[in-house]
């Protein structure tokens, strides 16, 4: 039995990979945004270990975040799911002055991977469009580029693979990978999605907890359990870097 901490897991992917994980017997600790979601999280998997509670937003949340997962003891696997889409119409700035869609894809991801013990397993959620992602470091919140959603989303999921990559590297103990669940309708992906949602959460959870040899790897990027190539950046380690600085930065901790 592996305890699986998995962001994001209100709905979607993330409560969908919850539950294939606790129907196989795993100890799964979901995360949410605020207590009512964490009241939907509890009744949706009655089976759940612990719900912690945060806005992932804010560096306050996410230091929340982590704070009550250290308090629930270590974990084996940490599921990086929480995400916000390309739906907005404008750059949303946060109370810290960050870009929403930065601050919940990428620095909250990056900052409880820093703060957290670490798991055995990481796994970091991306997507296809990471493909079309701009890997300049000159304008990460999106202060001086006219605003577009789909393209800071697409960024910010470069990113995600990008911080996957680096943790790889970074610490060659811990078996970190990236995922692109495919596009399937969940609320963030709309009803229009053409790929298989029973697939959407497949990856993740085999990631995090099978013995099998493909599984025990480190530094990949997978789509439906199988190798995907990645933008050259992500193989990039001044990019690597570069976003390592610019995360220790914005949140005040560099990642051990």
């Amino acid at each position: 039995m592996s305890r699986v901490l998995i962001t994001g897991s209100t709905d979607g992917l993330g409560l969908l990979a919850g539950q294939l994980l606790a129907a196989d017997g795993h100890a799964v600790t979901l995360h949410a945004r605020t207590d009512a979601r964490a009241d939907d999280a509890r009744a949706a998997l009655p089976a759940a270990e612990g719900v912690v509670v945060g806005d992932l937003s804010t560096i306050a949340g996410m230091r929340a975040v982590a704070a009550q997962a250290e308090d629930a003891g270590r974990f084996d696997a940490v599921v990086h799911n929480a995400a916000v889409g390309y739906q907005e119409l404008q750059r949303v700035e946060t109370g810290d002055g960050l870009a929403h869609v930065f601050a919940v894809n990428v620095l909250a991801p990056y900052l409880l991977t820093a703060l957290l013990t670490p798991p055995d397993r990481l796994v970091y959620l991306s997507s296809g469009m990471h493909r079309g992602g701009d890997p300049a470091l000159d304008d990460l919140q999106w202060t001086r580029r006219r605003w577009n959603g789909s393209q800071a989303y697409a960024d910010s999921k470069l990113w995600d693979a990008v911080l996957s990559a680096a943790v790889a590297r970074r610490r060659p103990d811990v078996l970190a990978n990236s995922v692109d669940p495919g596009w399937v309708a969940t609320r963030m992906g709309g009803p229009g999605a053409s790929d298989d949602l029973a697939q959407g959460p497949v990856t993740q959870a085999w990631l995090a907890v099978s013995d099998g040899d493909e599984a025990r790897t480190s530094g990949g990027h997978w789509y439906h359990r199988a190798r995907r190539a990645t933008h050259p950046a992500v193989s990039d380690v001044a990019v690597q870097d570069g976003l390592l600085a610019a995360c220790a930065e914005l949140s005040g901790v560099p990642l051990p």
